[in-house]
């Protein structure tokens, strides 16, 4: 097979989420124990930092891994969903498995593929830690995909969890209430391994903190330890500096991060917080974390984080796609000086749109479109929908073609920005 007819095998045979939504979620182990047996527990042969959340738990993920790799450690780094290409979900380093990889994985394992038939992300999981253990990594950084109690990648006994926050996203399956998602995303703490939450928030905080307790595991709020501040400006990349304050000794240090986005705030303290927590036992330095955080693009590939494309127009593109990565955006937007205001938004079929659509600037000009996914919403269906919330503009049957249409009419100092869905910032790359 070649590398187009395996992916075209894994994504048509394989019930993948990203594609067809919760049809494709598993609600039980028992598919990843079987795979991990069979490949002889790839997972005990390195090391492993486990990120879950809401929002922010992907940026969390390649941050850890550029600092790693900026110690020089060898840095295995899983996360989903890709942007361009299946690869990105497993790296080494910075660099994706090579498509040989991938073809020889499906081909030699094709009998317990078929056997157990599990889930794209089950099949996914497993061929990060066999990838990880074969190539003998250091430490490898596993991004969670939906929840974390039952999630593909909670077999694994990691040096350290961490849990970046706590939002209104996939509540049909994690469970109703905020409580019920964190309590999920919760189950991700082990036995006497430590615990960092980045956001201490009012109704998730006892739940952590029971957890951890039941299971004898030191807990540590990231923005209880740092206090971090952001730079209005950045530079023509994209960069900006920020200032991070350990709350207990007032000392100061600054650096540069390369993703514009406020919310990155957040993640710079969730990140400090980790070093502390592993510096003795890593030999990390505050020069490793400064470069990693600066150098991340560069060291692990991240994409579609305000990811500035141009700028006159100004055109920005954010993966952010539930109800509090859309509020930061909205309102990093909305402080942004601009004589008129471009939206290219679609989401999935799935999404809770009364959460959403209501956050969304009323005198922007909308482009209403549609991802290259089953799940896509109809940009017809999303245009009407959002026409009852006071969002105007036309539909556009892809991606390419609404950003040409915002391109065509916005003026030099216009801001246009392309979002709603991972998926339509994957188009629009």
């Amino acid at each position: 097979m070649t590398y187009e007819q395996t992916l075209e095998f894994l994504f048509s045979q394989l019930p993948a989420y990203h594609r067809i939504g919760k049809a494709a979620y598993k609600n039980d182990l028992g598919n990843i124990i079987a795979l991990d047996s069979y490949l002889n527990h790839p997972h005990h042969n390195f090391k492993s930092i486990h990120i879950a959340g809401t929002n922010g738990k992907g940026s969390v993920s390649h941050l850890i891994a550029s600092v790693f790799q900026e110690a020089g450690y060898r840095t295995g780094l899983y996360t989903s969903p890709h942007m361009k290409d299946f690869r990105e979900r497993i790296k080494i380093n910075g660099e994706m498995i090579g498509k040989d990889e991938v073809i020889s994985f499906v081909k030699d394992h094709s009998g317990i593929i078929q056997s157990v038939m599990p889930s794209f992300f089950e099949m996914t999981v497993a061929m990060a830690f066999d990838y990880f253990s074969r190539h003998k990594v250091d430490i490898a950084i596993i991004e969670t995909g939906l929840g974390g109690r039952l999630d593909s990648t909670n077999i694994i006994t990691p040096e350290l969890s961490l849990i970046t926050n706590i939002g209104h996203d996939h509540m049909d399956l994690l469970g109703d209430t905020i409580e019920k998602v964190a309590a999920e995303k919760a189950g991700i703490i082990k036995p006497s391994i430590p615990v960092i939450v980045s956001e201490s928030q009012p109704e998730t905080e006892n739940i952590f903190v029971s957890k951890a307790e039941a299971n004898g595991s030191e807990i540590l709020f990231a923005d209880k330890t740092f206090l971090c501040r952001l730079d209005e400006n950045y530079s023509i990349e994209g960069d900006r500096s920020y200032l991070i304050k350990e709350l207990s000794s007032n000392e100061s240090i600054s650096g540069k991060i390369p993703l514009g986005g406020d919310y990155q705030s957040k993640n710079i303290q969730a990140v400090w917080q980790a070093y502390k927590s592993l510096k003795a036992d890593y030999h990390l330095s505050e020069e490793n974390v400064k470069a990693g955080i600066k150098n991340v693009i560069k060291n692990t590939g991240l994409m579609g984080r305000w990811q500035i494309i141009s700028h006159n127009p100004f055109i920005v593109c954010d993966s952010g796609h539930n109800r509090e990565g859309l509020l930061y955006v909205m309102n990093q937007i909305s402080k942004m000086r601009k004589s008129g205001l471009h939206m290219v938004v679609g989401f999935v079929n799935d999404k809770d749109l009364a959460t959403v659509l209501p956050l969304l600037p009323k005198e922007a000009i909308y482009y209403f479109t549609r991802a290259s996914v089953p799940r896509a919403l109809d940009e017809k269906i999303l245009m009407d929908k959002a026409l009852v919330y006071g969002l105007k503009g036309n539909s556009f049957p892809d991606v390419k073609s609404a950003v040409n249409a915002a391109v065509r009419v916005a003026a030099e100092d216009d801001i246009i920005f392309i979002g709603g869905s991972t998926f339509v910032v994957a188009d629009a790359l």
